[in-house]
Order: structure tokens, then C-alpha cells, then sequence
């Protein structure tokens, strides 16, 4: 981290620490759209972006805009406490796995085993990686006292369509297949992920359902489930919010390509649902394009029988679950993202 970059991520945590009205005062007036009223930490947040000049990653060459999403996530990743991270390889992909101090002490029990998150990173199938999401997989990790499984996934555009979705499944039923020796529980196994890592988790749980895979709960955090993206939401919230039009056009020329986006391994919301889906919690922000993909989604799933919990948190954005170091409404956010965790993965016996 530079020096410019240093004194950028100590001036946000500064004014993201100061009270309520003061940062109102620097915040300026309150920002409403649809009812809701965008956090005040929020909407300072992305004033002092605009203020630093920090360009958005999809107005970058794709190296640049790689780069400018680990500066993002370092700025507000903060310090996260676990108790262990171990690196592995999981069918031919890199992965991280996070285990929460409970597990590292329970360690000289060899017959005990735990539940286990498979989780896929967001970033429009063409950023993230290990590093962008390794403090919100601590925080989940260790907040839920559930063991985390971060995938690294191929990206495009230099592995496009179904790259991704073929890494993530993948992983999966790797992981169902050496279940014992990543002290998992196969009856307390979960898959989740964020934006584009929402929507790999989803057509996980759908082709886990279809082969007979185990499954306990599916964890989607503002998840892409359309790429057709004809919403009112991706309209309202096409700029200023963090997620932008430009963004999710690169994503779809870099990922998907020339495939249909109807294809249900591109967009969930075509698939047909298969009997036996495991129970799922959706998260949606107030502030989002995605937004009513993903409520949409939650009720497609309702629809078809499917035990599902879905909350919108009104006041923030796309990209708050990265947003776990500074910033008391994200934070709050994820805590009761990872008190969802903990509870779909709970025991049954």
C-alpha cells in the first residue's frame, strides 16, 4: 500500500469512526430513493470516494480494475481476528480455509466435525479473488463459528462462460467427497457467495438438489440472478451507488460472452427449479441494482416450496458485505448475515 493510499484508508476510517451527526455534517443532506433512506456512514463513504477521485474499477483496463478492487476491499477491511487460516487446493483451484476459534480449540478431537460455508467471491465474474473477500470470510467465519471454504475461480475474460460455474460446482462435489478431511459435518455442509458469487452459489444448490449432493442451507448475499437485468432497481440505481450500468455491462461482455444470459447457469431465474433445494437466506441492499433480482429470486424459490428467509437492508448498497472494518451499519449488516449462518447450519440432532 502507497503512501497516498495509506493516508486514503486513514481518512476514511477516521471519518467513518466519528458520530452519527458529525458525519451527517460531512455527509450532507439525506439521500431517499424508493422510500429508503441510504445510511449516513453510506452516503459519506461514497462522498469521500468521489472527493479522492478514486475511479470505479470498471473504467480501468481489466489489471487496473483487478488492482482497484483489492485497494477498495483493503480500505475497509480491517482487522479480523480467526482462528486459523490454511491454504489448499481444491479440485485444481486455490482456496483458503477460515476456522473459527471454537473449531482450533475443539482440534484434539479428531471425531468431532464441524459445519462448513463453500464460498464463491464476488466481482462480476472479472474481479475478486482470495485476497478481496479474506476479511469478510474472517468475520463470517469466526462470527458464526462456522469453518469458511473460499473458492478461487477462473475469471473472464480470459476463461469465460461456464468457466466459473464449472470451477464452482466443481469445488462443490469435491468438497462433499473429502468432506472428512476438512472436519466437515457432510450434513452441515452450506454454499454461499456474494453478487456474482451469490449467483454460483445458487446454480450450486441447483445441481446439488438435481444430483443427490448434500446441502443444508444456501447463503446468497445480493446475488446476480439475471443477466437480462430489466428491473426497476438496476434503473434507479444506475449510478452513484457503488455498482454501476458500465459495471455490469463489462461483466456481461466479459463473462458472458456470446451465450444466451437466459441460460439457467448464467441466470438462476430461468432455471426450473428441482425438488429437495436447500433452505436459503436471501440478503438484498436498499441501494442496489441487483436488488430485485435477488427479491425476485427469493420468491421464485418460495414458490417452488423452498424454505427461504428473505431481508433487505434498506439503507445500504451493493458491496456492503465487503465493507466489515469500517462503518457501523455494514458491519451490523454482516453480523446478522453471520448470525443467519450459524443458524442454517445449525445441527438437526
Amino acid at each position: 500500500m502507497t503512501i497516498s493510499e495509506r493516508g486514503k484508508t486513514w481518512g476514511l476510517r477516521g471519518a467513518l469512526a466519528l458520530p452519527e451527526r458529525a458525519q451527517r455534517l460531512l455527509a450532507g443532506r439525506p439521500v431517499v430513493r424508493d422510500g429508503q433512506t441510504l445510511a449516513t456512514d453510506t452516503q459519506l463513504m461514497l462522498r469521500l470516494q468521489r472527493l479522492a477521485r478514486e475511479p470505479g474499477a470498471e473504467t480501468l483496463p481489466i489489471p487496473d480494475g483487478r488492482r482497484a478492487i483489492l485497494r477498495h476491499s483493503a480500505m475497509t477491511a480491517g482487522r479480523q481476528p480467526v482462528g486459523g487460516v490454511g491454504a489448499l487446493t481444491v479440485a485444481g483451484r486455490p482456496a483458503r480455509l477460515y476456522v473459527p476459534s471454537p473449531v482450533v480449540e475443539q482440534a484434539q478431537q479428531p471425531s468431532r466435525h464441524h459445519a462448513l460455508l463453500v464460498f464463491f467471491h464476488g466481482g462480476g465474474f472479472m474481479y475478486g479473488d482470495l485476497d478481496s473477500h479474506d476479511a469478510t470470510c474472517r468475520f463470517l467465519a469466526e462470527r458464526a463459528g462456522v469453518q469458511v471454504l473460499a473458492i478461487d475461480y477462473r475469471l473472464g475474460p480470459e476463461e469465460p462462460f461456464p468457466a466459473a460455474y464449472d470451477d464452482a460446482l466443481a469445488a462443490y462435489r469435491w468438497v462433499v467427497d473429502h468432506a472428512d478431511e476438512l472436519g466437515a459435518d457432510p450434513a452441515r455442509i452450506a454454499v454461499g457467495g456474494d453478487s456474482a458469487g451469490g449467483n454460483l452459489a445458487a446454480g450450486v444448490a441447483i445441481e446439488a438438489a438435481r444430483s443427490g449432493l448434500p446441502l443444508a442451507f444456501q447463503l446468497l448475499v445480493y446475488p446476480a440472478t439475471d443477466a437480462v437485468r430489466d428491473t426497476e432497481s438496476a434503473a434507479m440505481f444506475a449510478e452513484g451507488f457503488y455498482l454501476t450500468t458500465a459495471f455490469m455491462d463489462l461483466a456481461n461482455a466479459n463473462y458472458v460472452g456470446a451465450a444466451d444470459p437466459r441460460d439457467p447457469r448464467v441466470s438462476p431465474a430461468y432455471a426450473d427449479l428441482p425438488a429437495g433445494l436447500a433452505p436459503a437466506y436471501v440478503a438484498t441492499a436498499g441501494f442496489d441494482p441487483l436488488r430485485d433480482e435477488g427479491e425476485a429470486y427469493a420468491r421464485k424459490l418460495a414458490d417452488a416450496g423452498v424454505e427461504v428467509e428473505l431481508r433487505r437492508f434498506p439503507d445500504q448498497i451493493h458491496g456492503f458485505f465487503n465493507v466489515v472494518g469500517v462503518g457501523r451499519t455494514s458491519r451490523a449488516a454482516i453480523a446478522e448475515i453471520a448470525v443467519k449462518l450459524r443458524a442454517g447450519v445449525a445441527s438437526r440432532g
